[in-house]
This record gives structure tokens, C-alpha cells and sequence, in this order.
């Protein structure tokens, strides 16, 4: 084989064995129904996933569930797209019913000073404090919230009335009235696999990380951005406390581990620790730089803060 052909040939083969931890190919957004699927997400034992996309205010809603058992999570549904989720989920066979074991857990963002989470009605608690024997919680199905938006409006409040027994959860330092009121450490069970809570304040008060159990993926909110993070100029943000959020509690998981943010405004579907700890601009930088970047940023104010209420 001659070594002009062999080159040719080496992408082809170096794409053909890429192991599932390396980045998996770009996938572009879009806000149809039927949401591309990572296929090397799919192997034996791995939760399904979706990633779906809303252009108005390219905000990401993710569906994870549990092939077995057909529990599920939404993270981040958009008022705008709350049909098309329902559609997604009923075609995929995860439609709750009073009588089911089967659930779907929504996180969501309440625009404004508030967030609301919502879940469909289920047999089984939704919310692990890591003691399997405590059952206070049984009867208590929420959806849990990455963080509060400023530019869109939440799907939760509509998903409520269209499907019987939501509850809403929040971060108990969001301020906000709630169901539950989740901490660092808390987990959100679908199935066997759960999603535990990191607390990552400084874009808002109440912004939480959701990290999957094996740490190969995490949902960041506006919190950790593809090669950015959230504005810290409203909501009781504070430069100081995301920067630690973020080099505290999401650079310390593994370089492998997937970033999966709220919103993107650039095409670009997923990221990697690794990635962002090297090519960052904000976040690479020192704390002191960072915090000058982010007080001189002289953003607009978000059109639609405030459209929402403190009590869920």
C-alpha cells in the first residue's frame, strides 16, 4: 500500500475506533421532534438520549430515560416546545399513567426571580438523599430546574396542566416557594440510573449542576457554557462565586465527562471538561481576570426577566 493511499485511509480508520469517552460527532440543532440520538451513548446499560433544540432562544431541552423501565428525565422544557416533547415522549413509549410505574421527570426553568420543576405523576419517589431506608419522601414526584432563565419561559407550568399531578422543586437557595428544596448531594432517580446535584451558584443563587452517576455527563445550565458561562450581572449573580462553582464543582469531574448547557448560541451541541479547562476564555483565566471580564461585560437586560412568580 503506498503511503499516499495510507494517509488517505487514516481519518476514515481513526473515526472507526473512537472510543465512546472521546467527543462524539457534532449534531447539529433542531427543534423537530424527532431529536438525533448520540448513538455511542446507546451501548448495553446506557440511559437514551436526546438533545433537542429551541431556536427563539436556542435554550436545550435533553431526554434521559431508562430503556427498561421507561423512566425518564426532561431537562429545561421550553414553553414553545412543550407539544413537541410530549409528542417525543409518547412516540418513545414514555407516557405516564396513574396506574404505571413508569415516570417522567421534567427540570425546568422558571423565567424571572423563580424556577419550578414538574414531573409526571409515578409509583416511586423521585428524590434520594442517599438513604434508601428514609420513605418520606414516597408519594412526592418533581421535576428538577439546572437554574432560573432570564430569556424564555419554562414549559413547566403548561406540562402541569396537562398532565395530573405535577410538583415542583427548586434549589433551596433560590428563594423561591417550592414542593422540595434540593441541596448539594441530593439525586433524582430514573430507574437504576439517578442524576445527583451540584450546586454551582454565581450566574443566579439557585443554579445547580445535574451529573450522571458514572460522571460521564453533565448539565451544566448557564453555568458552564461551550467556551463561556452566564452572564452574573442580575439575579443575585456574582463573578467570584461562579468562577469557584465552576473550577470547584464541574473541573474537578473527569476530563471525559460531557457538557451539556442550557443554551448555545453558536451551533454547538456538547463540549468536554477537558475542553473548556483548556480553551475556556473566561474560565482559564485568573480569578481576578475573570471577575474583570464578567463587571465589564455592559450586557442588555434579558427581555423577558420577571415573568414569573416565587410561588410554584
Amino acid at each position: 500500500m503506498s503511503a499516499a493511499l495510507l494517509n488517505r485511509l487514516k481519518p476514515a480508520v481513526s473515526v472507526a475506533i473512537r472510543p465512546w469517552s472521546c467527543k462524539p460527532p457534532r449534531i447539529e440543532p433542531s427543534s423537530a421532534a424527532s431529536a438525533r440520538l448520540y448513538s455511542g451513548l446507546m451501548e448495553p446499560g446506557a440511559p437514551l438520549f436526546r438533545q433537542l433544540f429551541e431556536s427563539e432562544s436556542s435554550t436545550y431541552t435533553y431526554l434521559l430515560a431508562d430503556t427498561d423501565t421507561g423512566e425518564a428525565v426532561l431537562i429545561d422544557p421550553v414553553l414553545e416546545t412543550v407539544d413537541r416533547d410530549l409528542q417525543l415522549i409518547t412516540e418513545l413509549g414514555l407516557t405516564l399513567k396513574v396506574a404505571c410505574k413508569h415516570q417522567v421527570f421534567l427540570l425546568s426553568c422558571l423565567l424571572g426571580d423563580a424556577c419550578e420543576f414538574r414531573s409526571f405523576a409515578g409509583h416511586s419517589t423521585a428524590l434520594d438523599d442517599d438513604d434508601d431506608d428514609d420513605d418520606d419522601d414516597d408519594g412526592l414526584f418533581s421535576a428538577v430546574n439546572t437554574h432560573c432563565h432570564a430569556d424564555h419561559i419554562t414549559g413547566s407550568g403548561l406540562l402541569k396542566k396537562k398532565v395530573f399531578g405535577l410538583k415542583s422543586a427548586i434549589s433551596r437557595h433560590s428563594g423561591a416557594a417550592a414542593d422540595l428544596l434540593l441541596s448539594e448531594g441530593d439525586r433524582i432517580r430514573f430507574g437504576k440510573h439517578s442524576l445527583t446535584v451540584r450546586e454551582t451558584p454565581g450566574h443566579t443563587d439557585g443554579c445547580v449542576t445535574y451529573v450522571t452517576e458514572d460522571e460521564r455527563m453533565a448539565f451544566t445550565g448557564d453555568a458552564l457554557l461551550i467556551r463561556g458561562c452566564g452572564r452574573t450581572d442580575f439575579q443575585q449573580g456574582s463573578a467570584q462565586r461562579l468562577y469557584e462553582s465552576v473550577h470547584q464543582k464541574i473541573f474537578s469531574l473527569p476530563g471525559h465527562c460531557f457538557v451539556y448547557p442550557a443554551h448555545d448560541y453558536k451551533g454547538q451541541s456538547v463540549s468536554t471538561v477537558e475542553e473548556e479547562k483548556k480553551f475556556n476564555p473566561r474560565l482559564t483565566k485568573t480569578l481576578h481576570e475573570f471577575v474583570s471580564i464578567m463587571n465589564n461585560l455592559k450586557l442588555p437586560k434579558p427581555q423577558k426577566i420577571g415573568a414569573g412568580s416565587l410561588y410554584l
